[in-house]
């Protein structure tokens, strides 16, 4: 498609092609040490009243320390370093520090125990991995089938990095209420983080070649189920940290506060809650918990944030919260919704909230992650993923033949190129192949454009819903779910049917206080759209199974509403 489609709706001051400099990801960061010394880069808020603080200059101290640690202890460049953290200060200084080094940084959720765990620390061929004391036991209970890796243990513990006026024996008796085990473990010999912090002799510098040298692994499912490491250069990172700055026209440089709870282990987190405010002078303000209206709305009151990055379950929890309307929320001017489909009644409620404005991005692993965004002054549409970011081309391909480009408003598979597209799968080219033709990544994602060239994505090709031989997109009738007076959040799925092959199920979660009925729901949805795409029946349950960054599971849906398997 031509870019003269989407770049006619490009707000004032968004260029139609960035600049990117022959950069590292960590050369980015000591640009803005050298610009923004003095100012906050970090603010560890264990709670409202319990914050630590980094400033860049500060924050740059304890990275070169980190890197010059590494070399000291035989990493070099090419070796693979995994971070097994939530979003602590340990997390910034070992992903920075790591890439000063010259090392690839292998993202692991801190949610993984047994066999995902050990598969990326395995997978990558991990050199070192480096964890918290409250997850370091699950790396316990597998360490008889990783050891042979010879791995490089490294150990923090929240106690390190919390204020001193906290106290060791206060903090680790909180943790010890929560049910979380702040002990070190015996298994394994490990280094404790704080000697990765001692003065240590300098290293000489490592030459980054952006465009080939892999800055992270980032694992990702796709058409096997398999999980694969899609290999993100320093470039790839770099180009889409710059994509986003030349977005947000009315962003101040040095002088912009991020509320970083979304996880930094997911390429949404790492690119839009770390590299891209502190490659702008912007601070920081992480808290380790999964976020939720309980530790979220506190914080934005206290640090009184300008951008919250975040998913639609979160946004949707806050808008249902009835302590929001008693909290300062007005500092926020921007957020960037990613991960999962934003409706717009959500939207519409967040801002009436907020003043600010929360538009709808899309991407991908693959991507670094973002491809897509809604303008974030002027003209945009609720309900879209927006247009192509600044340096990015689309086209959208027939399902039948992907040979095939479409046009103007009709539905294909979201085919994008750009700096941002990864260099490819570790160690998977068959894969890789699959998904990277001629440098277009085919998104698995089915689409329309516009006459604008806004994007809407009609759903994902593996989830669409054969009722009858007619194509339902479970995102269609979430849509009109979540128009219901008494639905809190809601789900889609195709289950088997005798008859039509397979019909939709919808999972609700009510709002506190609200009986929906069965039939209710499913005439709701009836008079709004076609009979072939509502429900057949409504499961009503207690919350929806989401990923830690707060994307709906479905497979976990369609697992629950398989019948049970009989024995002989």
């Amino acid at each position: 498609m031509d870019r003269s489609l989407w770049q006619a709706s490009y707000p004032k001051g968004v260029p139609k092609d960035v600049e990117i400099p022959q950069e590292s990801v960590h050369g980015m960061l000591r640009r803005s040490v050298a610009k923004y010394p003095s100012t906050p880069a970090l603010i560890f808020a264990l709670t409202p009243k319990v914050s630590k603080t980094w400033t860049y200059r500060a924050l740059w101290k304890d990275i070169v320390a980190f890197s010059r640690n590494l070399a000291a202890r035989g990493f070099r460049k090419g070796d693979r370093l995994a971070l097994y953290l939530p979003n602590c200060p340990q997390y910034v200084i070992a992903y920075y520090g790591a890439l000063r080094c010259g090392l690839t940084v292998v993202q692991i959720s801190p949610l993984y125990v047994g066999d995902d765990l050990v598969f990326p620390i395995k997978d990558s061929g991990a050199k070192g991995i480096v964890t918290i004391d409250l997850l370091s036991h699950n790396l316990e209970e597998v360490w008889s089938r990783v050891k042979d890796r010879r791995l490089t243990v490294i150990v923090g513990r929240f106690t390190e990095v919390a204020p001193y006026i906290v106290g060791k024996f206060f903090l680790e008796g909180a943790l010890r209420k929560k049910g979380l085990d702040p002990s070190l473990p015996t298994a394994y010999d490990f280094l404790p983080f704080p000697e990765m912090l001692h003065p240590a002799s300098p290293i000489k510098p490592v030459t980054i070649e952006p465009e080939d040298d892999v800055a992270v692994f980032q694992y990702t499912g796709g058409t096997t189920g398999r999980p694969k490491a899609a290999m993100l250069t320093h470039r790839n990172l770099v180009a889409n940290a710059l994509q986003l700055r030349s977005w947000d026209v009315q962003s101040r440089e040095g002088d912009e506060r991020v509320l970083a709870v979304i996880p930094f282990f997911h390429v949404y987190g790492m690119t839009v809650a770390l590299n891209y405010p502190l490659f702008f002078g912007g601070t920081l303000i992480v808290n380790p918990e999964k976020p939720s209206p309980d530790t979220v709305l506190p914080l934005i009151d206290r640090f009184q944030p300008t951008q919250f990055p975040a998913v639609p379950a979160l946004y949707n929890a806050i808008n249902n919260d009835p302590r929001a309307k008693n909290i300062n929320l007005k500092s926020i001017r921007a957020c960037l919704s990613g991960s999962a489909p934003l409706t717009v009644e959500i939207t519409k409620k967040f801002e009436q909230l907020t003043g600010g404005r929360l538009i709808e991005g899309y991407g991908l692993s693959e991507a670094s992650p973002v491809t897509h965004a809604n303008p974030l002054v002027g003209n945009r549409k609720i309900g879209a993923i927006g247009l192509p970011v600044p340096s990015t081309d689309m086209k959208i391909v027939s399902l039948e033949d992907p040979a095939k480009e479409l046009g103007v408003e009709d539905t294909g598979e979201l085919v994008v190129r750009g700096p941002q597209v990864m260099k490819g799968y570790w160690n998977q080219p068959g894969e890789t192949a699959m998904v990277l033709k001629d440098g277009w990544l085919y998104t698995g994602d089915i689409a329309r454009v516009d006459k604008d060239g806004f994007v809407f994505i009609v759903d994902r090709k593996k989830d669409i819903v054969l009722v009858g031989g007619f194509n339902v997109y479970p995102r269609e009738v979430e849509e009109v779910l979540y128009e219901h007076p008494d639905v809190l959040e809601a789900a889609a799925i195709g289950i088997p049917d005798a008859n039509l092959g397979e019909v939709v199920k919808a999972f609700v979660v009510p709002k506190p206080g609200t009986k929906p009925q069965e039939a209710d729901i499913i005439h709701f949805v009836r008079s709004r759209i076609a009979h072939f795409k509502a429900p057949r029946t409504v499961e009503f349950v207690d919350s929806l199974p989401k990923t830690l960054v707060g994307k709906v599971l479905r497979r976990e849906l369609k697992k629950s509403a398989e019948p049970p398997t009989r024995k002989a």
